[in-house]
């Protein structure tokens, strides 16, 4: 009967420390990395809606001047809306300037818009609020106009990337990245019961 030799066993160590290394460390870390930056930008444009809100509520005498706020009697969107000066809806905002309605938008959408982004919950709805009201200001700036309705220049600087492109690209990144599981509340939002019945309000 012919003996046929057992082939050798095979060594399943790695032959070098270059295999031996995991190859998902790097790629950890710059996940990392990724998300505490995210999240810190996430926390930065919270804060500017969050100011907003508050400046034009209390008059903290910035945009808003003091005893001139929301609480004084003052209005958040007369001055910025009476004074649009170009645009196919000119005389639009013009009509909507100092409008209670107007106002009480105005102002929930950037408290809602800053609280959300802050806690990093509903980044969804902040992205899509944040991205109308972006629009609606884009609009009522209207950088493609080279000048005003009294033939004043315009002084606009691109005819049609601006800071509120940013601003709403910058939202629907964060959003899209799920910016509030790092630094916020992200994580402890997507699992509660009525969040997961409705997806859209991540």
């Amino acid at each position: 009967m012919a003996v046929h030799p057992h082939p050798p066993l095979q060594n399943s160590r790695p032959h070098s420390k270059q295999q031996a290394t995991p190859t998902y460390a790097p790629q950890a870390g710059a996940t990392t990395g990724a998300a505490k930056t995210f999240a810190a930008l996430r926390l930065i444009v919270g804060g500017v809606f969050l100011w907003a809100f508050f400046d034009k509520a209390f008059g903290w005498g910035y945009a808003t001047p003091a005893a001139k706020g929301w609480i004084d009697g003052g209005s958040p969107t007369k001055g910025f809306l009476s004074g649009v000066a170009a645009g196919p809806m000119e005389s639009t905002f013009h009509a909507w300037a100092g409008a209670p309605w107007a106002n009480w938008l105005f102002m929930l959408g950037l408290l809602a818009i800053g609280a959300t982004l802050t806690a990093g919950i509903a980044l969804r709805f902040a992205a899509a609020a944040g991205t109308v009201m972006m629009a609606l200001m884009w609009v009522a700036e209207w950088p493609p106009a080279r000048h005003l309705s009294d033939g004043a220049p315009s002084m606009s600087s691109n005819p049609l990337l601006d800071y509120h492109l940013v601003y709403a690209a910058v939202l629907i990144a964060l959003a899209v990245v799920c910016a509030g599981r790092t630094w916020g509340l992200g994580k402890v939002w997507e699992r509660l019961p009525f969040v997961r019945r409705n997806r859209w309000l991540l």
